[in-house]
């Protein structure tokens, strides 16, 4: 079981019983096909960066899980036909550190800036 988190971005013209059911939807898809749902994080409605299909608002979902990784393939090919979900990115988690630190966001904790290190970027001489 790898650590994955997956954001998508609902229309901001759904009611709250639409966005709580696409929800469930996206839940029930990680559910049936082997994952397991460590935690969801609504974010609200936020001012897209730039305009998506005509809106330039968007109501954000985070949700975190483990998952086999044949469960990927078929979460994407969901969330492309889904007509409700105009954007979506899924996260990849790895390395000890990178699980280590979805352990913490999973559980709502948030990094100090001491835990995250900048990249290394080479010297100007």
């Amino acid at each position: 079981m790898k650590h994955y988190e997956v954001l998508f971005i609902l229309k901001p013209t759904l009611t709250e019983e639409e966005l709580n059911a696409k929800v469930e939807f996206v839940k029930e898809i990680l559910n049936s096909n082997g994952g397991t749902i460590e935690s969801v994080v609504p974010m609200g409605t936020r001012k897209l960066a730039y305009k998506i299909k005509k809106y330039e608002r968007g109501t954000y979902f985070v949700i975190y899980f483990k998952a086999p990784t044949t469960l990927i393939a078929e979460l994407e090919r969901v969330l492309r036909i889904t007509e409700e979900v105009i954007r979506f990115l899924i996260v990849k988690y790895e390395n000890k550190k990178e699980i280590v630190a979805w352990e913490k966001l999973s559980h709502g904790i948030k990094q100090s800036k001491k835990e995250i290190k900048p990249i290394d970027a080479p010297e100007i001489q």
